[in-house]
């Protein structure tokens, strides 16, 4: 690099670069990826600048609360427990079931909306400060990486080969590090007290749960130790999706080309036109994603400021102002007016209350038990010598309640319908139980007459006071 010196310059000298991942280097097709299809190893340097204290704080804490919930309780109940054996889910003490089918459209719909709104408020957000991949590569396995190879505190290429023992001794770290992970992600299906009896107990005596630990624990391991940054570039479809997603006033992390050209990459301009970019390339040396900013908005930027922190720590150095990269929009880069009533902001928001409040609505409003009418198999119908007709049917009951609970029929005063339980001892169930009682309703032949149907009331009590209301349709004589 021929930078100018003198007031306000920086020399050669006044720059560290990494000269393995600067000019002269064979152009590569992925930044992952040389252009003679072999992988590129990126060893990203590590700028401890403002933004990277920052993200380490949300990192730490995201990293405890992960660990954290599954110990949680709210009124005897995990915080979170998705038994999908028991297909119980239990969210913030609640308790869902495989029939509440609304409530989990919903719950998705409410999550979806929700990250495309904070990707078209904030950009990728997520991918830099707290998707998991994110978190637990830069801030947990990048510095045990860096501890192994010597550069703790700086990052970069490793200054020599590592030793088979310093080798083994990180394999050994990561199989702990992630052997803790996958049994904490293991809990978040199986509670925290099945969890404990499985890894005091041989796993000969829980031989499924044994092979889905494994299984996630090496996926991690192979996550974490080999397939790394290109999990972000390569397999997660976020990046893909972000082009419908963002628009030009969406912020994202962006280089400024008006501020910073003629001096990138390689276009230098002596003389007062130049522009505050120095080519030092330390934006790219630190992006965990190999890429360079300077090319513009890219897919597989993560939002990972890294570039932010070693720019304003080379404007600082040369006596520029800082801000060459920063957090911004495409159209603020351009020097148009920020916008923050738009489309998006405003329809996202109000499907997100709407949704939101439908959820809460759902919730709140959601009986003790589930109960459900179904007709029986056979004749729709049958006529008595006296007059009288009589209708088949099963009721479906799911006991919601922790407790167990014995329920109880009451026809409509208005009705005229007699209603016979076929089997009494279907109308008592433990906590969760789902069982379906058969049903004979008897009423007079004429309560039909004229449609040939007929809809009633009937009401249904557990010992818990929960009370719903079912209708029912006859069908009888015209």
């Amino acid at each position: 690099m021929s930078a100018q010196t003198g007031p306000g310059k920086a020399s050669d000298d006044d720059v560290v670069q990494d000269e393995s991942q600067h000019h002269g280097v064979p152009e590569h097709v992925l930044s992952t990826l040389e252009s003679d299809g072999s992988r590129r190893w990126l060893y990203p340097r590590l700028s401890l600048g403002n933004w990277w204290h920052r993200r380490r704080i949300v990192a730490y804490l995201l990293m405890i609360v992960f660990v954290a919930i599954p110990h949680l309780r709210i009124a005897g109940k995990p915080l979170i427990l998705l038994d999908v054996t028991a297909r119980e889910f239990t969210i913030f003490g609640r308790t869902f079931l495989p029939t509440d089918t609304l409530l989990l459209a919903l719950l998705m719909l409410v999550v979806f909306v929700s990250i495309v709104l904070v990707t078209a408020v904030a950009g990728r957000a997520w991918c830099g400060w707290a998707c998991p991949q994110t978190v637990y590569m830069e801030f947990l396995f990048r510095p045990i990486d860096r501890l192994f190879q010597g550069t703790v505190g700086k990052g970069g290429t490793p200054k020599q080969g590592r030793s088979l023992p310093l080798q083994l001794g990180r394999f050994a770290v990561y199989v702990l590090l992630c052997g803790f992970l996958a049994h904490t992600f293991l809990a978040y299906f199986v509670g925290t007290e099945q969890l404990s009896e499985w890894i005091r107990s041989s796993p000969t005596e829980h031989p499924v749960a044994f092979v889905v630990m494994t299984a996630t624990l090496g996926l991690m391991i192979f996550d974490f130790m080999y397939f790394r940054e290109q999990m972000c570039t390569l397999a997660c479809p976020y990046g893909r999706f972000q082009s419908v997603m963002l628009d030009e006033q969406s912020l994202i992390v962006a280089y400024d080309p008006v501020r910073g050209e003629l001096r990138k990459k390689g276009k230098h301009t002596d003389g007062d036109g130049a522009g505050d970019c120095v080519d030092c390339h330390q934006c790219v040396v630190v992006c965990p994603t190999g890429i360079d900013i300077r090319d513009g908005l890219q897919m597989e930027c993560i939002n990972c400021t890294q570039c932010i922190d070693a720019c304003d720590d080379v404007m600082d150095r040369v006596g520029t102002p800082r801000g060459l990269i920063r957090y911004s929009s495409q159209d603020s880069i351009a020097g148009k007016a920020k916008r923050l009533f738009r489309a998006r902001t405003i329809v996202y928001p109000l499907m997100l209350i709407l949704l939101m409040g439908g959820l809460v609505f759902a919730i709140t409003t959601k009986s003790g038990f589930d109960a459900r009418i179904i007709r029986s198999n056979g004749a729709p119908f049958t006529v008595y010598a006296n007059g009288t007709a009589s209708n088949e049917f099963r009721l479906r009951l799911v006991n919601r309640t922790a407790q167990q609970q014995i329920y109880s029929l009451q026809p409509g005063a208005e009705s005229g319908v007699e209603i016979e339980v076929l089997d009494d001892a279907k109308l008592t169930l433990e906590p969760g139980d789902s069982k379906l009682v058969p049903l004979h309703l008897k009423f007079k032949g004429s309560l039909t007459r004229g449609s040939g149907r007929k809809v009633v009331t009937a009401t249904i009590r557990d010992h818990s006071d929960n009370v719903r209301e079912i209708q029912f349709t006859l069908l009888g004589p015209r």
